[in-house]
Order: structure tokens, then sequence, then C-alpha cells
């Protein structure tokens, strides 16, 4: 009874084999998994020229406006230690000259406040307008620095994180290499919008 059910247990293992291996087989794909580190574009020495031209040029048009920015920072921190004197009773005032003083302080750190915030959307705003077709670009360059490569699938390192990828797998410096070199940066000045 052991031997026959032993027998019908190894049939039917083997019928199950055969079965499986008589189905349509699915291509296995022949290619590559890269990684690239897309942080490293920006890098300003040894990223993508054409990224620190873009944002050499934003910063340029934005200076001003940090400068404003700074100087007024600096009056609000004299400001708060004239204020500070005042409670303290150097010189002498009178509340109502330390209340004065307060509320100039506060109307001037709103404005500053405000400034800022504007400043930092149109920063963010402006970014995105310089930056977005030359990230489409190099988008489009890393889809065919891919299919040149025979890279069926590239991980970007900055985005996801990565336990373990062996050596050879990172393309980044490759990548960055050949997009410099059929992407020369422009020397233009930066000049702020009107």
């Amino acid at each position: 009874m052991k031997k026959g059910f032993l027998l019908l247990l190894v049939l039917m293992c083997a019928g199950l084999v055969r079965a499986q291996g008589t189905g349509a087989q699915a291509p296995v794909p022949a290619g590559k998994i890269a990684v690239i580190y897309s942080e490293a574009f920006q890098d300003p020495t040894n990223g993508i020229a054409r990224f620190a031209g873009v944002i050499n040029k934003l910063n340029a048009e934005f200076k001003p406006i940090q400068d404003d920015l700074t100087q007024t920072a600096a009056r609000l921190r004299t400001m708060q230690d004239e204020i500070n004197k005042l409670q303290q009773g150097t010189p002498a005032a009178t509340p109502q000259q330390i209340q004065a003083k307060v509320d100039q302080f506060d109307d001037q750190k709103k404005a500053y406040d405000r400034k800022g915030e504007d400043a930092k959307a149109n920063y963010a705003r402006r970014r995105g307008e310089l930056l977005g077709p030359l990230q489409e670009d190099v988008g489009k360059a890393l889809d065919t620095f891919g299919k040149a490569h025979g890279i069926m699938m590239i991980l970007d390192g900055s985005q996801v994180p990565l336990v373990y990828t062996a050596d050879g797998v990172d393309v980044t410096k490759a990548f960055i290499a050949e997009y410099n070199s059929k992407n020369p940066a422009t020397t233009t000045a930066a000049s702020p919008r009107p």
C-alpha cells in the first residue's frame, strides 16, 4: 500500500513538472539594470554643466532681493537690540516710547516676513521655469543613453533607497560626461529679469 501511494505521488509530481514545462516560454530579457544618482547632476564642479549655468542665472536674478532681505534682517536685529536696551532702562524711556518702538519693529518684521515668503515662492516658480526644460532634455538624453548602452532599467539612487549595488552598476559619471560632451554649457552672462 505504501509503495502504491509513493508511486502515485511520484507520477503526479512528474506530470505537474511536465505540464508546467510544456507551456509557452516567456522571453527572458537580456539586458542590464543600472543606477544613477541624479543629485550629482547639479554638482557645480562634477555635475551637468548646464545645471550650474541655470542655477547661476537664477541666483543672479534673485541676488537683489536676497541682498535687500539680508539688509532688512540686520536692521531688525539692531532694532530688537534697541528695544531690549529700552526695556532694561538704558537709556530711560517711557512705556509709550517703548511700545511705539515695538510696534514699529512688528510692522517691519511682518513686511520682512511677507517679502521673504514672496521671494521664496517666486524663486521656486522661476526655478521650475528654468530647470523644467533642462530636466526634460536630461530625461530624453538618459533614455537615449540607456538604449545606446543596452540598459533595460535605470534606477535613481537619489530617489529610491538602495541597499546594495554592485561595482559597475552606477553610470552617473559616465552619463554626465557623455551629456556634457554632447550638450556644452553656454557662457552667456546672466542678467536679471525685468
